[in-house]
């Protein structure tokens, strides 16, 4: 069996060992540790690809900008 688990790392606590060693019982596990790619999995979802493509491209283009007031930075 596999499962892959997303989390941050502050979830890795007692609780989650304790899932695992309740779904995995006695079974010899490998665990494999990766900084998850936050592009990636915004780009996985196809609508939010487009969305984000599209303001990509916005901004490239000069389109649809909010110039936010700058006069609190001063």
């Amino acid at each position: 069996m596999d499962a892959t688990f997303h989390l941050d790392a502050d979830e890795l606590d007692e609780a989650f060992l304790s899932g695992l060693r309740q779904t995995f019982g006695q079974r010899r596990l490998e665990i494999v540790v990766r900084g998850a790619d936050e592009t990636e999995y915004l780009l996985a979802s196809p609508a939010n690809r487009r969305h984000l493509l599209d303001a990509l491209a916005d901004v490239e283009a000069g389109r649809n900008l909010v110039q936010p007031d700058q006069t609190p930075f001063r």
